[in-house]
């Protein structure tokens, strides 16, 4: 059984009873769950002020030896503003030490990069608290990704997509697109050579997808990648002006505009069913044109 060490480092937890049913189930399951308190904690439309956030995180590093899971409860905003604050060479001690597997999405995606940007540390893009350990019907699939992504040094995640065929392998990293987006010209942007963008979001229309995409392919981030996978962009559905621009369309453009593979279709992001990735492992991403098979090492994992 494991240990579960709650964060609440963005936006307030407005699903009180879905944080609090996931914290029930984790414990029925035979897990320890730690600090519940910041559940409930409010600061304006924050999970509490920016110090008591910003120690969410920096007392990650004074954790005990214990595996332990390091858990978001939820996205919104807020981690942002802890940015220049965070004590990033004492975590990056801990991770070397003995790591923690940070686990979370959305607004977290922030803290994640900005990890992975300054000290090299993998974390894992994945479920949460409130939005899906706590829904009112967990997912098995969720629950089945999430446990193979912290338990086995190598797993494959499989999925159907109808995009060109491709061969790509490289440092898997990516997440929240609009908070990768937010990290460009900042010292929290990975500098990733080599890589396999993997990213995801919620509420960005079509259009949106493709204008920050471009951004990242003017700034010069998608000429070091060796291929993109696009996840789930969740409640964006094109409308009646749209007249046929839909994802498929942002998909065409952008493989004509930067010659790279995008392989889309993996069931990542703001939805019940979600894989667990680990950002920063080392991917070995082949698709034949049906089905696209992703193979991920390197992350560290539960003993």
């Amino acid at each position: 059984m494991a240990t579960f060490h709650l964060v609440a480092p963005s936006g307030y937890c407005i699903q009180q009873e879905a944080a609090e049913r996931g914290v029930a189930r984790l414990r029925e399951a035979g897990h320890q769950v730690h600090n519940t308190g910041v559940i409930g904690r409010r600061e304006q439309r924050f999970a509490g002020t920016d110090a008591q956030r910003l120690a969410d995180l920096n007392q990650l590093a004074e954790l005990s030896e214990n595996p332990t899971i390091v858990l978001a409860v939820r996205g919104g905003y807020g981690v942002s503003r802890l940015l220049e604050s965070i004590n990033y060479p004492a975590l990056g001690d801990r991770q070397r030490r003995n790591p923690l597997l940070i686990c979370g999405h959305s607004d977290f995606t922030a803290f994640q990069l900005a990890l992975l940007a300054r000290e090299g540390v993998i974390t894992f893009s994945g479920p949460m608290l409130a939005g899906n350990f706590g829904t009112p019907e967990l997912e098995p699939f969720t629950v089945e990704h999430f446990w193979k992504a912290l338990t086995s040094p190598r797993f494959t995640l499989e999925w159907r997509s109808d995009a060109p065929a491709c061969r790509a392998s490289g440092t898997v990293w990516g997440g929240n697109l609009a908070m990768l987006i937010n990290l460009v010209g900042t010292p929290w942007l990975p500098q990733i050579d080599d890589g396999i963008l993997v990213v995801e979001d919620i509420n960005e229309h079509p259009f949106r997808v493709e204008r920050m995409l471009l951004q990242l392919h003017h700034a010069g981030v998608l000429a070091r990648q060796r291929a993109i996978v696009l996840g789930s962009f969740s409640a964006a559905a094109p409308n009646d002006y749209d007249n046929g621009y839909d994802l498929a369309q942002v998909c065409a453009t952008l493989r004509e505009r930067t010659g790279l593979p995008i392989v889309d279709g993996l069931a990542f992001g703001h939805e019940p069913c979600t894989v667990t990735l680990p950002l920063g492992a080392h991917g070995e991403l082949i698709h034949d044109g049906k089905r696209a098979t992703l193979g991920l090492n390197g992350h560290p994992c539960l003993k």
